[in-house]
């Protein structure tokens, strides 16, 4: 893929008023999401939630783009088209998470590193001719007692952006995802002191692996403290996050797509809304969310095949208080209509 067809995928992923549905959770994770509802995690019970979410009427006008997993990339609806083909029809861009988890890193008490390196260029290489066209990979940097770091800073970077490298030979768009836990009883400026050293290391790396920043997509979490930590407005999130990424996010970088972080799902789109009503940015502001799209969403699905047009309803009422947060127009009163 050229470089023009990776500016224009980024670009597409940034739409305007558009956002990035993750729904690429791991057997694992998806499977204690169903067992909390007392859904059974069949092959065939996820592959009919997924096709539920993807086949929404009218997501398309406010979702660019769908993070899907192994599993379901290979998975098709009940007529038999396959998911990365119904995405595309409806002008959606199906992407794939290729990471293969955090696992401890070495010497390092208490921090990991993301791995999934190894064989990467093939995978890509598969998933290319799938149909996706972005992928996506998490990097996760703890906040606790002397932590992170240096060293699973610069690991977590190095790895994001061999990762990063590897997807635009490839011809994916990659969205590189630092994420500062929010888990924790650190405050404010704590939160906000360890953005200012992971995203830097971040773009210190990208630019050393070559990464063309016009083709690729921040999925940066918000400055904000952590859950156990002393509470602030949604104001000063938005306020602490919009100047972390002036300070230091390249203006090239078509967009931010935000990642919700274990925010309920009202406080994450109220956080984007205030960002953006700041605006404007150098960059695209918009949302890249899993659980605060897709929580109410498999709540009122429940396993239940009579379920699924209310389930599509509510998903497509976030998907939309979301698009007007990427615009500055959301109302908290709109969660009650």
């Amino acid at each position: 893929m050229t470089n023009d067809m990776l500016h224009a995928t980024a670009q597409a992923m940034v739409a305007p008023g558009k956002g990035i549905l993750a729904a690429d959770e791991s057997s694992g994770t998806i499977s204690k999401r169903f067992a909390a509802l007392g859904i059974p995690s069949t092959v065939e019970l996820r592959r009919q939630y997924r096709e539920a979410l993807f086949t929404a009427p009218g997501i398309e006008q406010y979702i660019s783009g769908v993070i899907l997993y192994d599993e379901t990339i290979r998975q098709a609806t009940s007529d038999g088209t396959p998911f990365p083909e119904l995405l595309a029809s409806r002008g959606i861009l199906p992407g794939i998470k290729v990471d293969t988890g955090a696992k401890s890193l070495a010497s390092a008490p208490g921090e990991t590193v993301t791995e999934g390196l190894d064989g990467l260029r093939e995978r890509i290489a598969e998933y290319y001719e799938l149909g996706a066209r972005f992928a996506k990979w998490r990097a996760v940097i703890d906040i606790g007692d002397g932590l992170p770091t240096a060293n699973a800073l610069h690991a977590n970077a190095h790895a994001l952006a061999r990762y990063g490298a590897l997807c635009q030979e490839g011809g994916l768009a990659p969205i590189i995802e630092p994420e500062v836990l929010m888990d924790g009883d650190h405050d404010l400026a704590t939160s906000d002191r360890v953005h200012h050293q992971t995203q830097p290391e971040v773009f210190a790396q990208l630019r050393l692996a070559g990464i063309d920043l016009r083709g690729m997509i921040l999925k940066p979490s918000m400055v904000i403290p952590g859950k156990k930590g002393p509470q602030v407005s949604v104001q000063e999130v938005a306020e602490a996050t919009v100047r972390c990424l002036l300070d230091c996010v390249p203006a090239s970088v078509p967009g931010c797509a935000f990642l919700s972080g274990g925010q309920s799902s009202e406080v994450a789109t109220e956080h984007l809304d205030a960002m953006n009503r700041m605006g404007p940015h150098p960059w695209t502001l918009t949302f890249s969310y899993g659980r605060a799209l897709q929580d109410d969403a498999l709540r009122t699905w429940g396993g239940d095949a009579n379920n699924v047009k209310a389930a599509q309803d509510v998903l497509l009422m976030r998907a939309k208080n979301n698009s007007l947060a990427a615009l500055g127009q959301y109302d908290r009163a709109l969660e009650s209509v």
